[in-house]
């Protein structure tokens, strides 16, 4: 009796889970009209295209609305553990679902490339398996980008709502509610996911404008400047963004990546009346003197190797730069012809990271910021073996759990890496690709190094089994790690 009991209340737990997947599918199937209107508007695409959005809408809603009416009278109080279930399930479920187009349409592309370049799109990775883009339907370029719009501010809601509840690699340092004692999703989240949605929208638009100004077509500034404020990457040509001649377009994308790479939550705050909690805050500051400092050793770099002028320079560095530390992964020029150190240089920032809060991908500049602080305090605590020095961050005290959930999720994100880039060796892949590749999937930055996966390169020519674990990769990177691995946990499933 107690187990049957067991298993029903179990079975009721998972009902609000069921309602939220429910509701992201009913806005996948609205969001895929966009690209079957788009393909009745302009009239120039096969009817193929259009049956293969109209049948994937129907497909989602046709799953989501029945569990959003048999689950609409749900507790939404949800625990640590539905919200893990919820964080993993989601994202799967609707990356099945939005990778229907690719397979229906005629493009014909295989299952596993439609879930690639779904998971890659959703997670604003930036990774393709096409090619020839200039040629692609403009139905399914446009869905490229509706998928990392989506992901983008789905992301930016999971790390401020969702992850600091979760207590993963110390996000509780940015709740969305610093008086929220409680370890439960409540209405708060939903009304500072309002505000940031709002800032995203507005952002987006504010991109797509000054894009159309600085010489895009109306079509390419609203695509690009969705995949820009999202930090995903994708383009509409294989050139990425060399296929605009126009320098100030590439200083647009430069400032726009840079500002997605920031804390949302700071950006409501900013709106609201209240610069100063962006201009102090201990992590914005860092990420502003990384960027710094990178553009300027990348700028004298390329003058004194190559002989650029410097106005050149400043604006290649600084759009190569920001474009890997966002992890936005757009591409001007073959970083790879730039010798070592250069090279050395991107492929550190390609860890790093932007803003805990941003679209960005990565490690994020604050587990940095603790590790240094962590490294002082040792070094300190050697010298003067009595003394106590706390942790300060943001003017105020790190607990001893949050250090040692940084550290845990560092250890876990590096040995991930290198597990996913020995399985990929073992695929055939050789060890520049291979750990390059495990690199940019977990960090979600989209290009790596080498011939194959580089800024000039593309994953298609990969087999099933490498994407199939770069996939696995994307959505790890993107989920933070550890929510992932608890729910393949036994004790996650020992009620």
């Amino acid at each position: 009796m107690a187990k049957r009991r067991d298993r029903v209340l179990t079975l009721i737990d998972l009902s609000p889970i069921a309602f939220v997947i429910g509701v992201l599918l009913l806005i996948v199937a609205a969001m895929l009209l966009v690209p079957a209107f788009h393909i009745l508007l302009v009239g120039t695409e096969v009817d193929s295209n259009l049956r293969a959005f109209l049948m994937s809408s129907g497909a989602a809603g046709l799953a989501g609305l029945p569990m959003v009416l048999l689950t609409r009278n749900a507790n939404f109080r949800l625990v640590p553990r539905q919200l893990y279930l919820l964080t993993v399930a989601s994202w799967v479920i609707i990356s099945v679902f939005c990778a229907l187009p690719f397979a229906l349409s005629d493009v014909h592309m295989s299952v596993v490339d439609s879930l690639f370049e779904t998971v890659s799109g959703i997670t604003t990775t930036g990774s393709t398996v096409l090619s020839e883009l200039d040629k692609l339907p403009t139905s399914i370029l446009l869905w490229r980008a509706l998928l990392q719009w989506l992901g983008g501010i789905g992301i930016v809601v999971m790390v401020i709502a969702v992850l600091p509840h979760l207590r993963v690699g110390g996000m509780r340092l940015f709740r969305a509610e610093a008086s929220d004692k409680s370890e439960k999703f409540t209405a708060r989240s939903s009304n500072v996911a309002k505000s940031i949605g709002t800032i995203y929208v507005g952002l987006s638009l504010a991109c797509a404008l000054c894009y159309w100004l600085a010489g895009m077509d109306a079509f390419n500034a609203v695509y690009h400047a969705m995949t820009t404020v999202s930090t995903g990457g994708f383009s509409t040509s294989d050139q990425s963004l060399r296929q605009f001649a126009d320098p100030d377009v590439v200083w647009v994308s430069s400032i726009f990546m840079f500002l997605s790479g920031l804390p949302f939550v700071l950006m409501v705050q900013f709106v609201r009346g209240r610069p100063w909690a962006l201009f102090r805050d201990q992590q914005v500051r860092g990420y502003s003197y990384i960027v710094v400092v990178a553009v300027s050793s990348i700028t004298a770099w390329l003058v004194a190797s190559y002989g650029l002028p410097l106005s050149e320079a400043v604006r290649i560095a600084t759009f190569s730069c920001v474009s890997i530390i966002t992890t936005t992964g757009y591409v001007l020029i073959d970083y790879n012809l730039w010798g070592g150190l250069a090279v050395g240089a991107i492929f550190f920032m390609t860890f790093i990271g932007a803003c805990a809060g941003s679209t960005a991908g990565g490690i994020k500049i604050f587990r940095f910021q603790i590790g240094a602080l962590m490294l002082r305090n040792q070094m300190n605590t050697m010298i003067h073996p009595s003394g106590m020095f706390p942790v300060i961050y943001n003017r105020r005290p790190v607990s001893e759990d949050i250090v040692t959930s940084v550290i845990a999720f560092s250890f876990v994100f590096a040995g991930t890496v290198a597990i996913m880039a020995v399985a990929l060796s073992l695929t055939g892949l050789d060890l520049t690709t291979s750990l390059s590749a495990a690199a940019t999937a977990v960090t979600n930055v989209g290009p790596g190094l080498g011939d194959v996966v580089g800024p000039m390169g593309n994953f298609g020519s990969l087999n099933d089994a490498s994407k199939g674990i770069l996939i696995l990769g994307m959505l790890m990177g993107r989920l933070e790690i550890v929510t992932v691995m608890i729910v393949f946990t036994a004790a996650f499933w020992r009620f």
